[in-house]
């Protein structure tokens, strides 16, 4: 039993740990990723709302707004404002739709720039992603949404002329929560697609972190130019709001940034707390966007 256990271990390693070199062919196929600081967290809220989430967020953690404009952001007819929000940790897209929102749109969670759509589609479906909306076009370049196994919706797109955006000071993380039967099956597919790499695979994670402190459960860790992504395998028998956020976002004080989310009319939903060296906390934004923010724990 021992050695078939081992066994398990050593062939799960060798599937999700192995050299960049071995399991991506990185000199194969170039890199698609832009960077961390042209991928944006999809935020929907009502159009009622924009003006106050817009306020609160940039309060929260500084930045500023590109123009709000108005524009019809999917395959079909729509329309909706449309803004980047940019701070220093993390950029948000955020939509305000005036008609009903076509499917499956506002499902997916993050929007990453590719250098190439066409070839990140194709890459995109060899890692064994599934295309849920082809490619169309936007205003300003193009478009697509895919799935990855566990049921992960994600956007990729691609500018005609490429943005230029200053490198955060802290990289966000995208939080993925997926069943135990598809997470290997996820990480693999991802890290594929992005030339990423695993950081770490801990199956003994403070269940704290997903509000069940008596408890453990497995977190996987990818890392790529695509930025940062934790990926939480559960049962699904989750306390709300977690599996709600999309979102982490690292600041230097939790407790400075708290104070002003609050001041500027978000709500605490999930008190400060501390694991795995880190501090965290949930919020919820004016129009409803739920964010974890966390920062390194006083040692």
């Amino acid at each position: 039993m021992i050695r078939n256990r081992l066994a398990l271990s050593l062939g799960l390693a060798t599937i999700l740990f192995a050299p960049a070199s071995t399991v991506l062919a990185r000199d194969a196929a170039p890199q698609l990723g832009v960077g961390a600081q042209y991928d944006t967290t999809h935020v929907y809220v009502a159009p009622e709302d924009v003006d106050r989430f817009t306020a609160s967020f940039l309060a929260t953690f500084g930045g500023q707004s590109t123009k709000r404009v108005v524009a019809t952001v999917t395959p079909t007819p729509s329309s909706t404002t449309s803004q980047l929000l940019q701070t220093p940790v993390g950029t948000v897209s955020v939509f305000g739709f005036k008609t009903p929102i076509p499917y499956p749109f506002g499902a997916e969670r993050t929007g990453y720039l590719v250098t190439d759509i066409d070839a990140a589609v194709k890459a995109a479906q060899a890692a064994g992603a599934d295309v849920l909306v082809a490619t169309f076009p936007d205003p300003i370049g193009s478009d697509v949404v895919i799935q990855w196994p566990g049921g992960v919706n994600m956007q990729i797109y691609w500018h005609t002329t490429k943005p230029n955006y200053a490198a955060f000071e802290r990289i966000p993380e995208n939080r993925v929560y997926v069943s135990p039967d598809r997470a290997d099956a996820f990480a693999r597919a991802f890290v594929g697609f992005s030339q990423g790499k695993v950081v770490s695979d801990d199956k003994n994670a403070p269940g704290a972190e997903i509000g069940r402190p008596k408890d453990t459960y497995r977190r996987i860790r990818l890392e790529s130019v695509f930025g940062k992504m934790t990926v939480f395998v559960t049962d699904g028998h989750l306390p709300y709001p977690y599996g709600r956020e999309l979102t982490g976002y690292e600041v230097k004080d939790l407790q400075d940034t708290l104070t002003k989310a609050k001041a500027s009319g978000a709500a605490v939903l999930v008190d400060p707390y501390t694991a795995d060296g880190r501090a965290a906390a949930m919020v919820q934004f004016p129009g409803g966007y739920i964010a974890e923010i966390h920062a390194a724990a006083p040692k």
